[in-house]
């Protein structure tokens, strides 16, 4: 028996930065969605719990206790350990780059959770649970559309976005979130409007996005100045509606209309931004049938 899972990327649409709270942690107000272009996990039985990083950004990679795939691992076999569920061999297909703003590591630790879930017939642990690996893996969890508030914890499901497509673009420079936000210069924001509009195609999305922010891009590019041109040449390309840096950066996406319009624009951005980390990709929610292929090159 072999379980297969997919860890799409999470690409934070909008995120505005209204607070933090006593314990350092930033309280956010961001709109989410998740790609067709992302990691593969694979799960098999054995006696001890093991993994194994392959795919293009296996380097670098942790492969001990503080790999968010074997904590995950841990959180669902509970205090007896992982022999207590009979263990696993994961191989993790790593496809997107790490420390990149598009929710990697929480995406592989949500896609472990319904893994290993299936193949230990255990019930997926509580949204608050799943917060003790990271603010974003209960929305990795969900792997739709969200509203996103407070550390995490709060999760709001969108039921009203439009078709579109996206092109991804990163320099391949690791830009850790805790840097990126002690780099903030302002971290009491406004929020999001408390409703969103009628939102009947991608233009009028594109429009609605262009009055909110990414309130970490400044920092952003100031500890990584391509950010910068990240976003200039996206925002060039034929059919570009919007350009803006998701989560900490400093992956860049561009908004686009419909997935031809960005596959043609990511062979075009591919000569453009040589060297980088170039993908497009559509939405994608948990339950849909896998990718064919992962869209990185």
């Amino acid at each position: 028996m072999e379980i297969e899972a997919f860890a799409p990327a999470k690409i934070n649409l909008a995120l505005h930065v209204t607070g933090r709270r006593g314990d350092g942690y930033h309280l956010l107000d961001s709109l989410v969605v998740f790609l067709d272009v992302g990691d593969r996990l694979h799960a098999r039985p054995e006696n001890d719990l093991r993994l194994r990083v392959t795919g293009p950004h296996a380097g670098g990679v942790p492969t001990g206790g503080d790999n968010l795939v074997l904590r995950a691992a841990g959180l669902l076999a509970g205090p007896a350990g992982p022999k207590d569920a009979a263990g696993a061999d994961l191989v993790l297909d790593k496809r997107l780059p790490p420390a990149s703003g598009i929710g990697g590591g929480s995406s592989d630790a949500a896609a472990a959770l319904r893994a290993l879930s299936a193949l230990w017939g255990r019930p997926l642990p509580a949204p608050e649970a799943a917060l003790a690996l990271g603010s974003d893996v209960p929305a990795c969890l969900m792997a739709r559309p969200l509203r996103l508030r407070g550390i995490g914890e709060r999760l709001e499901p969108l039921a009203n976005l439009p078709a579109f497509a996206m092109v991804l673009a990163n320099p391949r420079i690791e830009t850790p979130t805790p840097a990126v936000f002690s780099a903030l210069a302002r971290r009491e924001n406004p929020p999001l409007p408390a409703n969103l509009p009628p939102l009947p195609d991608a233009a009028a999305l594109a429009a609605f996005l262009a009055a909110q922010r990414n309130d970490l891009e400044p920092a952003a590019t100031a500890l990584c100045p391509p950010v910068a041109a990240g976003l200039a040449a996206l925002a060039a390309l034929p059919g570009c509606l919007l350009a803006r840096m998701s989560g900490s950066g400093a992956t860049c996406f561009g908004l686009f209309a419909d997935r031809a319009a960005a596959q043609a624009a990511a062979q075009r951005l591919a000569h453009t931004l040589p060297g980088w980390w170039i993908a497009d990709g559509a939405p994608w929610a948990d339950g849909m049938p896998l990718p064919a292929t992962a869209q990185a090159t």
